[in-house]
C-alpha cells in the first residue's frame, strides 16, 4: 500500500508495475483505477509485482514473523 501511495501518478504506477513484471494492459488498468490504496494492495497484479519475498529483499519487516518470533520466546 505504501509503495502504491508513494508512486502517486498513473504514469509512474504503470512504469513501476511493468518494471516489476506486470504486463502493460494489466498495469494500465490498475494505474487508472479509482479504488483506494488498501484495496489496490490486495489485487493480483500487486501481489505478483511485489510478493512478500520481494518486500523482504527491500528490507521491510514482516509483522507476522515478528509476532511469531515474540510468542516463541515466551
Amino acid at each position: 500500500m505504501c509503495y502504491w501511495k508513494q508512486w502517486r501518478h498513473p504514469r509512474t504506477k504503470v512504469r513501476n508495475l511493468v518494471r516489476l513484471g506486470v504486463n502493460l494492459d494489466m498495469a494500465i488498468k490498475h494505474a487508472v483505477t479509482r479504488k483506494r490504496y488498501w484495496r489496490m494492495s490486495r489485487t493480483p497484479a500487486m501481489r505478483y509485482a511485489m510478493p512478500n519475498k520481494w518486500l523482504a529483499q527491500q528490507g521491510l519487516l514482516s509483522l507476522k514473523q515478528l509476532c511469531f518470533g515474540a510468542h516463541s520466546r515466551c
